[in-house]
């Protein structure tokens, strides 16, 4: 495998993969492999023995997180050459089991509820996205990001006005209950204030 090929980004839902990713040592050989390298280039990268990377390496493996890209003659000996399984990580909610979050028991109008739909998107797109692969299928998906800055609250909350209204417009219109052959969709719409340039700003 070439590090073209590795994907940009992986969801974790085992929670001994997840300890592993959480694993100061191991998250750093993991970033070390987003391009192909061998024990010896990553014990020198990190200041490393090269048999303390190789354990590493070895646990690495055996949950999936590394991949063998090659086995290179070196000096009379093999050396494996491994690439990370992926460019990026992000832990599905399920990693919690029971202590997941879930929507439908947080209060709606706090910021639990953001954070909560938040997990949601990250868990059912994660399965969907590996069900659409395991099919060899695209998954349609769509996504909107962008930054507003409102001159005062009473801006904010006719854009909320607005922006809500909006949305319920469309969904009426587009929304078939009886179609046939239709496909359900999930439209979450979220708001919070940006983490660099309202920092220090007041609710």
């Amino acid at each position: 495998m070439s590090s073209a090929t590795i994907p940009d980004l992986d969801v974790i839902d085992e929670p001994s993969v997840a300890a592993a990713v959480l694993d100061p040592i191991r998250a750093r050989v993991l970033s070390c492999l987003r391009e192909p390298g061998s024990a010896t280039t990553v014990a020198a990268a990190l200041g490393e023995t090269r048999q303390k990377v190789n354990y590493h390496l070895r646990a690495l493996e055996r949950l999936g997180l590394a991949r063998l890209v090659e086995d290179r003659p070196r000096r009379g000996l093999t050396e494996r050459v491994m690439v990370a399984s992926a460019r990026s990580y992000v832990l599905s909610p399920d990693v919690l089991g029971e202590s997941a979050s879930d929507p439908s028991s947080v209060d709606q109008l706090s910021t639990d509820y953001v954070l909560a739909l938040a997990a949601r998107v990250v868990r059912e797109v994660a399965d969907l996205a590996r069900r659409a692969r395991t099919a060899g299928k695209p998954l349609a998906t769509l996504a909107i990001d962008t930054d507003i800055r409102f001159a005062s609250t009473s801006e904010r909350s006719a854009f909320t006005r607005e922006l809500t209204a909006a949305v319920s417009e469309l969904a009426a219109r587009y929304h078939d209950e009886g179609a046939p052959n239709g496909r359900w969709h999930r439209v979450v719409t979220l708001s919070h204030q940006h983490p660099t340039t309202e920092r220090t700003a007041s609710p």
